[in-house]
């Protein structure tokens, strides 16, 4: 088996584990609530076909809806953040265009580039998700307020753990 199949694999099931059994607990004043499980639609190759990244993108979303019984919650926005993926990385190309089969990632990409595209990301996510969760007009404000409260803080785990990588993968190469 490819090696990029296998540690995608790991991501996945383990993206899916630390989002059921931890970040699903943690909600402050009910409009900080975590989703770091769009991190592995987030870092899905910039070749990566459309038609398998919604698919893959529903299967996500489908296995966190399992196991915190959502019915089918994770499962439109992931596929939505899935959908939107192609059409921000088609409007945050770099001039040049993308070498083939970049992952995308503060070490490629830089500090800003991925912020913007990660932010993008899980903003459509977050607010599909909670207007999902709301499903009514009068509770817009609450839905925008609260998508925005967890997409900041999903963004800024999600730059942590690019953070980590960046310095573990730096220390590494030092020794080779």
């Amino acid at each position: 088996m490819d090696r990029e199949v296998v540690g995608q694999s790991v991501r996945f099931i383990a993206l899916i584990f630390l989002q059921v059994l931890i970040l699903n607990n943690v909600l402050f004043s009910n409009l900080f609530n975590p989703y770091l499980y769009i991190y592995f639609i987030l870092l899905l190759p910039v070749d990566f076909r459309p038609s398998l990244g919604l698919i893959v993108g529903f299967f996500l979303g489908l296995s966190i809806d399992i196991f915190s019984q959502t019915l089918g919650m994770h499962a439109i926005a992931t596929t939505f953040a899935a959908y939107c993926r192609p059409y921000v990385l088609t409007y945050m190309a770099p001039r040049d265009g993308y070498e083939f089969s970049r992952n995308p990632g503060v070490r490629q990409m830089g500090w800003l580039w991925f912020s913007t595209y990660a932010g993008i990301i899980i903003a459509l996510h977050h607010f599909v998700l909670f207007f999902v969760e709301m499903f009514r007009m009068s509770g817009l404000w609450q839905t925008l307020l609260k998508s925005l409260c967890s997409s900041i803080l999903t963004l800024i785990l999600v730059l942590i753990i690019q953070l980590i990588f960046l310095r573990s993968n730096r220390s590494n190469s030092s020794y080779e």
